[in-house]
Order: C-alpha cells, then sequence, then structure tokens
C-alpha cells in the first residue's frame, strides 16, 4: 500500500461525534491519484511510487511532461513521491483513493504556509519593540540591538531579524481521521492544517503516531 496522497484543503468546519461533542475538522479532497512512476532499488537506487494529482490541458505541460504521463493515460499537475510497502503491487495508470484511510488512523498533513510577505520583528517574531515614552517616535517596532562591538564583531547567525514570513513547507503531525466519503473524495481531519484554502496538501500515515 501507497503511505500517502494528494490532494486539497477545502476549508474548516465542524461535525458532532456519537456523544454530541463538537469537533473541529479540516475537510480535505484526497485524490483520486494515478499512479505515475514506479522507482525501483535497481534502476533509481531507492523504491518509491509516484503519484500525480488535478488533471490539466495539454498546453499546461510541457513535451517533456507530457511524455514522461504518456504511460498514466492523464495529463496531471502536481507529481509527488511516497514510500510503499512493496512497490511491487503497483503499476503506471493505477488509481489511489481517499479509501486507503480509516476513521480513527492518525495521520501527518504537509503543507505550504500562507505567504505573509516581508515582516518586522513585532510580527514575525513576537518582539515587543521600544518604549513608547521619551520622544522614541520612531522606535516603537523595531528590534533594536542586534549584537556586540568589538566582540565578537560581527553579528551571529540565526539572529531573529526582520525578512520574509510564511510561505514555507509546514508539516503537522499526528492528526486523527473523523470520518472518510470515499462517493465525494473527502477527508474529514480533527483541527487545523497549514496553508490557505485550495492549497495542495500531502496526507499520508503518520510517521510517529500508532
Amino acid at each position: 500500500m501507497i503511505e500517502g496522497l494528494l490532494g486539497r484543503k477545502i476549508g474548516m468546519t465542524q461535525v458532532f461525534d456519537s456523544t454530541g461533542q463538537v469537533i473541529p475538522v479540516t475537510i480535505i479532497e484526497a485524490g483520486p491519484c494515478v499512479v505515475t512512476q514506479i522507482r525501483t532499488k535497481e534502476r533509481d537506487g531507492y523504491e518509491a511510487v509516484q503519484i500525480g494529482y488535478q488533471e490539466v490541458r495539454a498546453k499546461r505541460l510541457t513535451k517533456p511532461e507530457q511524455g514522461h504521463l504518456r504511460g498514466a493515460g492523464k495529463l496531471l499537475r502536481h507529481l509527488r513521491e511516497f514510500r510503499a510497502d512493496n512497490v511491487a503491487d503497483h503499476k503506471v495508470g493505477e488509481i489511489v483513493t481517499v479509501a486507503m484511510f480509516k476513521p480513527g488512523q492518525r495521520i501527518d498533513v504537509i503543507g505550504t504556509s500562507k505567504g505573509r510577505g516581508f515582516q518586522g520583528v513585532v510580527k514575525r517574531h513576537g518582539f515587543g519593540g521600544g518604549p513608547r515614552t521619551h520622544g522614541q517616535s520612531d522606535r516603537l517596532r523595531a528590534p533594536g540591538s542586534i549584537g556586540a562591538g568589538t566582540d565578537p564583531g560581527h553579528l551571529w547567525k540565526n539572529t531573529r531579524m526582520a525578512g520574509r514570513m510564511g510561505n514555507q513547507r509546514v508539516t503537522v503531525q499526528n492528526l486523527t481521521v473523523v470520518d472518510v466519503v470515499p462517493e465525494r473524495n473527502l477527508l474529514l481531519v480533527r483541527g487545523s492544517i497549514p496553508g490557505a484554502n485550495n492549497g495542495l496538501v500531502m496526507v499520508r500515515r503518520a510517521i510517529k503516531g500508532s
């Protein structure tokens, strides 16, 4: 079995369990995905299954990309590789659906966080800023001192400063599958996951949870 699936984040809502408790859930449209390539240890040096998601028109892909996907029978926008229990059990063109997950199962969800652009230290790192008194009208959200002078005479690496915030790969581990709706390719996951609505996500079996 392939350990993961591609999909997109639909949004958040809430459902009720058997005891009437409200559970906040994120809805993920996971799959259907198509196996586009089988990686073998003899040819590639490792074993994996490459799957594709979201059909597109031919003009959206280059000629080499179209040639690569010819065996799968569909033109797909997103390609990712996942481990599999046994790659020999899979073949190019195979359809992988959300039915591989079960309610109560633990999963990891990988997405791209929302981009916040270039931000200062107050928003990016939670700095308190300078004092509001003594006429410091331009130091309210400034970082303050960033290092000593003579010794060491330079800035240390990884000093928290202003810069680009967000738009990074984020993994949320050990989320619980609340429900699976195979006929609509939907996965209801307890809690929130990174990224904006309609963003691409990777859903895989939890590597730490049981």
